[in-house]
């Protein structure tokens, strides 16, 4: 069943501020390592596909991906949004809106998304999906590669395409804050897993990893004891995935996310499970890593 169509939401908005770092993003460019792509697309894919669902949008269709929030935009023509993945204070025309729920967008109101509270990356879908030419197959920003759009600017229009459908009745989706204290990760083992000392396959699931400093879109360095080796040197170039924990001269790993290169040359340990990569979306400097044995 689904409600009336509130009307066409063609238009778009202008970024009045767009935080940290606003990007375009959809599912990605699956299928494309052979020929030197990566997946790039929404780091947090439950959180995309959530909040076009609410919207009728397809589960792919692309959003903004806000980082740390701090966003502020207006409708230039009369819109419908729902937002998802990191929680902060969300207000349509100086009210006070839910996350995870259809909102209608008055065209020339605000929209403000305040500074995240917990989570890191929060998505808002617009009834019609972001309206940005494709490339390379997918409209997301591929920082890493310079593929897609650029992040956006204070001062950008973005177009928003025709609904494909109405809004669902009824659609209701738990929610609460995401986990971005401590988190628990399935790995499975790696190509390299026998380059590395007994001792290193036991601290890297007996401790508690910490994310450091330095984590984007391409990846999350961990802190903790270094991983012993016991093949020295490094490696040719091999294929490399998202998930892949690869572990440089230091010892200590990296977690490879959506815009990490599709070759490396340092030796993959371990790789996450898929399923679970989308919780990397989501940590923040000094968030705790432990691993668990994929079943």
């Amino acid at each position: 069943m689904t409600a009336a169509d509130p009307g066409r939401s063609e238009g778009g908005l202008r970024i009045d501020a767009p935080g940290l770092l606003t990007t375009v993003q959809d599912l990605g460019r699956g299928g494309l390592a052979s020929l030197g792509v990566s997946r790039s697309g929404a780091l947090d894919r439950g959180a995309l596909r959530a909040a076009n669902r609410l919207l009728g949008n397809d589960e792919g269709a692309a959003v903004l991906e806000i980082t740390l929030g701090g966003f502020t935009a207006t409708a230039l023509a009369q819109l419908w949004v729902a937002a998802a993945g990191a929680w902060g204070r969300l207000r349509i025309a100086g009210r006070d809106v839910d996350p995870y729920a259809a909102h209608p967008w008055p065209a020339g109101e605000e929209l403000t998304w305040e500074p995240f509270a917990a989570g890191l990356r929060g998505y808002l879908a617009v009834r019609g999906g972001i309206d940005v030419p494709l490339s390379v197959g997918s409209r997301s920003t591929d920082l890493l590669a310079g593929l897609g759009p650029a992040p956006l600017r204070a001062g950008d229009v973005v177009a928003v395409g025709t609904p494909a459908g109405p809004i669902p009745v009824g659609e209701l989706m738990p929610w609460s804050p995401p986990h971005d204290t401590a988190i628990e990760v399935p790995l499975a083992a790696g190509p390299r897993a026998d380059w590395f000392d007994a001792s290193a396959h036991a601290l890297l699931f007996e401790r508690t990893w910490t994310v450091s400093a330095q984590a984007d879109r391409v990846g999350v360095r961990l802190d903790g004891p270094p991983l012993p080796r016991i093949v020295p040197g490094e490696l040719p170039s091999e294929g490399m995935v998202p998930g892949a924990l690869q572990v440089p001269p230091d010892g200590r790993p990296v977690v490879l996310l959506a815009d990490g290169p599709v070759t490396g040359g340092y030796p993959v340990i371990a790789v996450v499970a898929d399923a679970a990569l989308d919780l990397f979306a989501q940590v923040r400097p000094g968030t705790g890593i432990r691993f668990r044995h994929a079943r």
